[in-house]
């Protein structure tokens, strides 16, 4: 039961890192109905942006973890929110009014652009960074087992919940947030009675640029290493779980994200770990066979 309690834990923290970028992948397709798939290398460039950020404020002597990583995160969701942006116009503003298929294959370009552009500047090694948070609480203490829960893990829970939440609200009940749910149903409808489409969709990827960097700074201190090549795997399952969930739904981002992030984690502690991803995948066509809006989407009404 013990080992059953800590992989739950862990489970969570895994999947509440997957629905951070999940959220990106379910807000630029809820306004524009397209999938930004270098959505999983803007989160692989917060990482390194956050990596680099603990290295120079080591270098400065600040000594204060709670300010280290509040500088840590604004810097990385600052610079990587430009990347998100850069996104936007060069891969998809360009190709909107074309087939949908342009815009596709210009993310996919635009995804395998980014990973050799940070391999040129970081090399293909893996980047280590030392423990910034440690300790933790001992829930359950035995003489088999000692169930733990890391100060980091809490962070990482209640964050991302806290930003669910926070991102909720803005997209409920703020004019940014009217204007993004009038695009989502008739962009040309939107534009004629005031709203700025091409501020909006701008504004949208920025803020799931944000929280991919968020995700990357808590990848980045839970695992200790990253490389050129983590936002691939973590962009695909995001993308899994966007789908899994209801892609267009943010709630259901989450859900996916956490349903993603146990049935990896349980299938690695109790089966074979080489075939975790044939588990999560496997979820995935079973739900979309059952239910193929996801658990938390709303199916499409056309209009006509």
């Amino acid at each position: 039961m013990e080992y059953f309690i800590q992989q739950l834990i862990n489970g969570m923290t895994l999947g509440a890192i997957y629905g951070l970028i999940a959220i990106g992948y379910t807000m630029v397709y809820g306004i524009i109905g397209m999938i930004n798939f270098a959505h999983g290398e803007v989160y692989m460039i917060g990482a390194f942006i956050a990596l680099i950020a603990f290295i120079l404020l080591a270098k400065l002597g600040l000594a204060t973890i709670p300010l280290v990583l509040l500088l840590v995160l604004l810097v990385s969701m600052g610079l990587t929110a430009v990347y998100g942006w850069t996104v936007e116009r060069i891969a998809y503003r360009p190709l909107r009014g074309s087939f949908r298929l342009a815009p596709l294959i210009s993310a996919i370009g635009m995804s395998i652009a980014l990973q050799n552009y940070v391999q040129v500047l970081q090399g293909a090694r893996v980047k280590p960074l030392q423990p910034v948070i440690a300790g933790g609480f001992k829930l359950i203490e035995s003489s088999a087992f000692t169930v733990t829960l890391s100060y980091l893990q809490i962070v990482i829970v209640v964050l991302t919940l806290a930003l669910m939440a926070g991102f909720s609200l803005l997209i409920a009940r703020t004019p940014l947030g009217r204007a993004q749910r009038a695009c989502e149903q008739d962009r040309v409808m939107a534009a004629l009675v005031g709203v700025d489409v091409d501020r909006t969709i701008s504004l949208t990827f920025v803020m799931g640029a944000a929280l991919a960097a968020v995700a990357g700074v808590m990848v980045t201190l839970y695992y200790g290493v990253i490389d050129f090549f983590i936002g691939f795997l973590a962009g695909i399952k995001a993308f899994t779980a966007a789908v899994l969930g209801g892609i267009g739904s943010l709630p259901g981002a989450m859900l996916g994200g956490l349903l993603i992030g146990l049935v990896e984690t349980f299938w690695s502690a109790y089966f074979t770990i080489e075939y975790k991803d044939v588990a999560a995948f496997a979820i995935l066509v079973l739900v979309l066979i059952f239910r193929p809006t996801g658990l938390l989407g709303r199916p499409e009404v056309e209009k006509v």
